[in-house]
């Protein structure tokens, strides 16, 4: 376990910071940014799971507060890796080709639940719903990002299919939880004339 015993440190005051592996870069950095994003994808998934855990009490909602609970441990592990000196000689991400089927199977099993799509959808439907779309956009961004990491630097072989399968899972649970939340699917309607009865007065 990770003991802690200081917050701050003021060693980045001069706007560098320490990969694990006593290595100092840039903020600014790309491997920074991207671990950055992938903590705040995991942040996210923290609100849409703190408000999953505000509905009443159901087996939809404990069976998503597993998957989200193991996700948020996941986008865990991954941000610690990014976070380490490529050969540092610390153990390696135990991230496989399991781990992204294991999100697959979510996505399937939610997915035999729900109706075609007639429609892009859009963020919103009420708050779980919301919440995980947010996650969705974020980890489209954390996506682009580990591409780019990808093909400067050395990072773990799974890590890409994995948030790529995660961003996928993410929008199939922002539909499913629509559905057995009982909220109401916001669609996409194209080329709608701006409405003329906004107005209060």
């Amino acid at each position: 376990m990770v003991r802690i015993n200081k917050v701050y440190t003021k060693t980045g005051d001069g706007g560098d910071t320490a990969l694990a592996g006593n290595v100092r870069v840039p903020k600014d950095s790309l491997r920074v940014e991207t671990y950055g994003t992938v903590d705040e994808l995991n942040c996210c998934v923290g609100i849409a799971r703190t408000f999953n855990l505000r509905q009443p009490e159901s087996l939809y909602r404990d069976k998503l507060e597993i998957i989200l609970r193991s996700i948020q441990q996941r986008l865990f592990d991954i941000g610690s890796a990014l976070a380490t000196v490529p050969q540092s000689g610390r153990p390696p991400l135990k991230l496989t080709e399991s781990n992204v089927e294991w999100l697959e199977n979510v996505i399937d099993a939610m997915n035999e639940e729900l109706g075609p799509l007639k429609s892009f959808t859009l963020p919103g439907g009420g708050p779980v719903p919301a919440f995980l779309h947010q996650a969705r956009t974020v980890c489209r961004r954390a996506e682009r990002l580990v591409v780019k990491l990808k093909r400067e630097e050395e990072i773990s072989v799974m890590i890409l299919p994995y948030i790529n399968r995660l961003s996928d899972a993410l929008y199939v649970f922002s539909r499913w939880t629509t559905l057995v939340f009982k909220e109401t699917e916001f669609l996409w309607e194209p080329v709608l004339d701006d409405p003329s009865d906004w107005t209060w007065k």
